[in-house]
């Protein structure tokens, strides 16, 4: 399997990723960032669920890797702007069935992580990633989009934050949610995740070597939002 090629005429600019780890806040500021610009706010982590959940609809065992990446080469698996106003920030499909929030039944809570580890479906998810991101006009959000799925893109941003600040801010949800759990369970989780994001053998977490490094440890998500809508506009700016 080779990646799409680019289209001959495409805006690099009107392609922003923004990567980092976990809890860093970039999910929240890929939302804010692609309504503030009217473009596609993209979690590619949705594409992992969509494939668990479809998994486990054709009742393929999780542990099953070579079936699972055989069904992630084969199965088109679309996100585009919302078509209805209950919360979602984007619609999935996957054919002509809206999945949106089917992929947020708990049974896909407890299996993505084990499907996503796979090497296989991380290059066919990466594809179709590619496939949606070089249309433009896209916020992607994830963890190797400005280093494997969209190298081209004209903004990178790497979001990233101390583990104990986002140990802190993890910590402060789940409280809110109602669950009962120790911070420094919470700090323990948040370190080991890193490790294996970083040492993963495919597509480690790092920032590109083009990417901006914004700190989010002493700014709040307007803070950050300012700052790289700031970035946004100087670089179309600059290159009018």
């Amino acid at each position: 399997m080779t990646n799409p090629k680019a289209p001959q005429e495409f805006d690099p600019r009107e392609i922003i990723t923004i990567d980092g780890p976990a809890a860093s806040g970039k999910s929240t500021l890929a939302q804010r960032l692609a309504e503030a610009l009217g473009y596609l706010y993209f979690d590619t982590g949705v594409m992992y669920r969509a494939l668990t959940w479809l998994a486990l609809q054709q009742g393929i065992s999780v542990e099953d890797e070579e079936t699972l990446t055989a069904l992630a080469e084969k199965v088109p698996i679309e996100v585009t702007p919302p078509s209805k106003r209950d919360g979602r920030a984007y619609d999935v499909w996957i054919g002509d069935q809206d999945i949106t929030w089917a992929i947020r039944h708990p049974q896909v809570d407890a299996y993505v992580s084990i499907v996503s580890s796979y090497p296989g479906v991380r290059r066919a998810m990466s594809l179709q990633q590619r496939r949606i991101g070089l249309r433009g006009k896209v916020v992607m959000v994830g963890r190797d989009i400005g280093t494997v799925v969209l190298p081209e893109a004209g903004i990178k941003i790497y979001l990233d934050a101390s583990p104990e600040e986002r140990a802190r801010r993890r910590f402060k949800e789940m409280q809110a949610r109602g669950e009962h759990v120790e911070y420094e369970e919470v700090l323990q989780s948040m370190r080991e995740r890193d490790r294996i994001d970083s040492t993963r053998t495919v597509a480690p977490l790092r920032p590109a070597a083009d990417a901006i490094r914004i700190d989010s440890n002493d700014k709040d998500i307007e803070q950050v939002l300012e700052l790289v809508l700031h970035i946004v506009h100087s670089q179309k700016r600059e290159n009018l």
